[in-house]
Order: structure tokens, then sequence, then C-alpha cells
């Protein structure tokens, strides 16, 4: 595998790719089965938004790493189960991919909290295996989000095919920035395109995004799951 990139080196290649007048997209650093120490030494460089894909293992990281300024987002998929935790500890969650998950989101959002940025995950190659809504149906689950108080909807993720032809990716990309523009005209809140990951995110980068998600080629290889 190739030797991990530093965050300087992630830094230049988002904002050389990043469109003619475009800011480059944000770095969203994902610590996938990473130890907390690893997300710590990213952090003190001035990394500070952080993704997750377990809720427990994320939770984790929290208490060990409570004493620092870290934005966490949850990027994996969501049970109904997990949303008490995910609506309490939370900043962001970027995998919403159906309807009966958000009046369980809201009723467990405190108060006194500022409400959950939320992204809407979309299948836009339609995969079988793959989690995220259809794109017929995220127009109505956006407006859900966006009628909730206790929820601001954000945006959109997606997770296209990794199709070894970087043609096809940069289809997918080009469509979900069609979809987010279209949605975007009709829903002010939302200012998030999240797409691109460690093997596609300067090709993301040039299409529109405005975060992508790295994991192994800031941390290198990831540890296995305990």
């Amino acid at each position: 595998m190739p030797k991990p990139l530093t965050l300087r080196e992630v830094s230049s290649r988002l904002a050389a790719a990043a469109p003619v007048g475009a800011s480059p997209p944000r770095l969203l650093a994902v610590g996938k089965t990473q130890p907390a120490a690893a997300l710590r030494a990213l952090a003190a460089l001035g990394q500070r938004h952080f993704g997750e894909n377990y809720v427990q293992e994320a939770l984790d990281k929290m208490r060990e790493l409570a004493d620092l300024p870290l934005v966490w987002h949850l990027v994996g998929p969501l049970q109904s189960n997990k949303c008490r935790e995910v609506a309490l500890h939370f900043d962001w969650l970027e995998s919403l991919d159906r309807p009966k998950l958000v009046p369980l989101l809201a009723r467990h959002r405190p108060a006194d909290a500022a409400p959950l940025n939320v992204l809407v995950q979309v299948n836009i190659d339609d995969e079988s295996a793959k989690s995220g809504c259809r794109v017929a149906d995220t127009a109505a689950l956006c407006a859900l989000v966006a009628a909730t108080p206790a929820l601001t909807l954000r945006g959109l993720m997606a997770i296209p095919a990794p199709h070894p032809d970087p043609v096809r990716r940069r289809d997918a990309f080009r469509r979900m920035r069609a979809l987010f523009d279209g949605l975007r005209a009709r829903f002010a809140s939302m200012d998030t395109l999240s797409m691109g990951m460690s093997d596609d995110f300067e090709l993301a980068a040039t299409e529109g995004a405005t975060e992508v998600r790295i994991g192994s080629a800031l941390f290198g290889p990831r540890p296995p799951r305990p």
C-alpha cells in the first residue's frame, strides 16, 4: 500500500483539484478502527473534523479525546437502535437514508443542543448491497429533515460504485452535483456535498465536492476491529 499522505499533502492536493474560484473541500478524517492516539496526532496538526463508521467505537474515542475541540461525524450506516446515541453525542450524521430514523433522532436530540447536522445519503448508482436512499426519494427525505426543528438539513452524501474506470466515477460525481444543486435551490440550509474518499478524492473535488472523507490515505492500513 502507498505511504500515507501527510495532512499538508492532502490539503495541497485538494486545493489544486478544486475548481477555479472555489474553496477546497473540507477534509473529514475517517478514523475507522484506528486508535484514538492516531486521531490525537492528527488533531495536533490542526485537523478538527473526524468521521467514524461505528457508533460504539466513536463513543469510546470521544471519551478518550474529550479534552480536544473536535467535531464528530457518523459516516457509517445507522441502525434505529443507535439513534439515541447519535442524537446525544454526534455533531453530524452523514448517513441518513430512510424516513423512520428522523423522529427517533429528533426525540433524543437535547433541547439545549444545537440541531443535529444531517446529510442524506444517496445510493447514486442504485447498488443493491449499499446503503442510501434512491435518487427518486431524496427530495422527500430532505423535506422531512428540513421540517424537523431538532435537525438541520446540510446536504447530501454518496459513495459511488468503485468503478476502475475514472470516467464512470466522474459521471456519478456529476450526477450527485446536479442533484445537490437542484435541491439546494429548494432548501436554503444545504451547503455540503460529501463525496470522494482515499482513492478518488481529487476527482470528487474537481467535480464540486465540498467535503471529502479520507481514511487510509491519511492513517495507513486499517487495523482489524477488536
